[in-house]
């Protein structure tokens, strides 16, 4: 539905809830999106999640990011929070399939929902957070415009040790310039 230069962001179908289980359980997947503990999830809650995310009704909007040249789906991007108030989203994104990372999809994914984002939902300022280990996201977020606002210390509890998450924005007028 919104095309970037290597992917579409579209709405779920019911063949991405099994794909997009097995990337939800993979571990170094996991580690990377969920502040918990990492524990499996099952289908079944996969689908519910899915159908609890109405954008009519909570302002959330969820996208499958699908390969423009393949039609594969590998992953997905959602605005997790809206403050119509204030006009600012909290976003989220996973390039679930690890075949696709390193290579750009991840950027034009965002371009594309930023680009949603600014100029159909009319935001001021797209929020996210980030843990500090993810270095390969800070990359990516950076790429496309976004600033790091601050640091909170020892957030995340991984593999034995605490790790900082990034707290990063991207305003429209930047964007725009």
């Amino acid at each position: 539905m919104y095309n970037g230069d290597l992917v579409k962001l579209r709405a779920y179908k019911e063949d991405d809830v099994e794909r997009a289980v097995e990337f939800i359980n993979d571990e170094e997947v996991k580690k990377l999106l969920d502040s918990n503990i990492p524990f499996p999830m099952t289908k079944w809650q996969e689908e519910e999640w899915v159908k609890s995310r109405k954008a009519e009704t909570n302002f959330t909007y969820d996208f499958a990011i699908e390969d423009l040249d393949t039609g594969k789906y590998i992953g997905g991007c959602s605005i997790n929070e809206c403050n119509l108030k204030n006009r600012n989203c909290t976003i989220g994104i996973m390039i679930g399939d690890k075949n696709y990372w390193g290579k750009g999809y991840g950027s034009d994914a965002l371009k594309v929902l930023i680009k949603f984002i600014f100029e159909e939902v009319n935001m001021d300022k797209i929020k996210l957070n980030v843990f500090s280990f993810n270095k390969r996201a800070i990359s990516c977020y950076k790429k496309v415009g976004f600033k790091e606002e601050g640091l909170l210390k020892r957030e995340i509890y991984r593999n034995g040790r605490y790790y900082d998450e990034v707290p990063m924005a991207l305003f429209k007028e930047d964007w725009i310039k």
